[in-house]
């Protein structure tokens, strides 16, 4: 199963996408956590202590590796590069193993919104769709907030996109234009799960404003999330409570999945 994980800025995308990948280790599923957003977050939530998760280097921040295999050095804008770089080795090669689950940092697009055609992102977009269509292993994708990677098309390849909401306006909004772009793209599944959700009529309320779109379950705001966030801890340790909320979403997705 490959998912992708998307949402607003700050809606809690990584904190899901940990849990996800902590859910799926314990059912026993081989799990690749990738870390496609820049502010490359995910190994601290997985429990990767913050000054080893400093230390992490970033796939498209490997300038040698970047020129070995496309070609081109970094940085370089509208040349000719390789359109079909070997990527088959990098996930095991650059994968590192967090308590079960292998996380994979690639870092983010360059440029995503000014249609960059370099190196970097020709790389990244093989890489990641090598990993969606040819790896054979869970895979949870913790994708750059907003939508401006989404016109890249390197999520086409998902089974299901997440497109994680809290309660307001604005992250509804930009969740309602996630799906409509991830659609475009071909991705056939798109679900929603609320975050930060403080009692059952702030939830009743987000039922209604989300309306007959598939919502895979509701966490509620933690403030023992929001303090392993601040300390660098492993959320689903930190947090007990997110874990349990969380297999439930993994068997309604599984469930919808099944059933579609």
């Amino acid at each position: 199963m490959k998912i992708a994980i998307s949402g607003k800025g700050g809606v809690g995308k990584t904190t899901l996408a940990a849990a996800l990948a902590r859910v799926f280790a314990r059912r026993g599923a081989r799990v690749l956590a990738v870390d496609a957003d820049p502010a490359t977050s995910l190994a601290q939530a997985l429990g990767v202590p913050p000054e080893d998760a400093e230390r992490i280097r970033p796939i498209a921040e490997m300038k040698d590796l970047i020129e070995e295999r496309t070609g081109a050095k970094p940085g370089t804008y509208g040349g000719f590069f390789s359109l079909n770089p070997e990527v088959d080795d990098l996930p095991d090669r650059f994968a590192l193993d967090v308590g079960g689950v292998r996380l994979l940092v690639t870092g983010g697009l360059k440029d995503a919104a000014t249609g960059c055609y370099c190196p970097e992102n020709e790389l990244l977009k093989v890489l990641l769709l090598h990993i969606f269509t040819e790896r054979d292993e869970v895979v949870v994708l913790d994708m750059e907030a907003g939508i401006e990677h989404l016109t890249r098309g390197t999520t086409s390849a998902v089974d299901a996109m997440i497109v994680v909401v809290e309660p307001g306006q604005r992250s509804l909004r930009v969740a309602a234009t996630i799906e409509r772009l991830a659609r475009q793209l071909g991705i056939r599944h798109v679900f929603f799960v609320a975050n930060k959700v403080v009692d059952d009529g702030q939830e009743a309320l987000l039922r209604r404003l989300l309306g007959e779109r598939p919502l895979l379950g509701v966490v509620r705001a933690s403030a023992a999330v929001a303090q392993a966030d601040l300390l660098g801890e492993a959320v689903d340790r930190a947090a007990p409570e997110l874990v349990a909320q969380v297999e439930g979403i993994v068997e309604r997705l599984e469930c919808a999945l099944a059933a579609k």
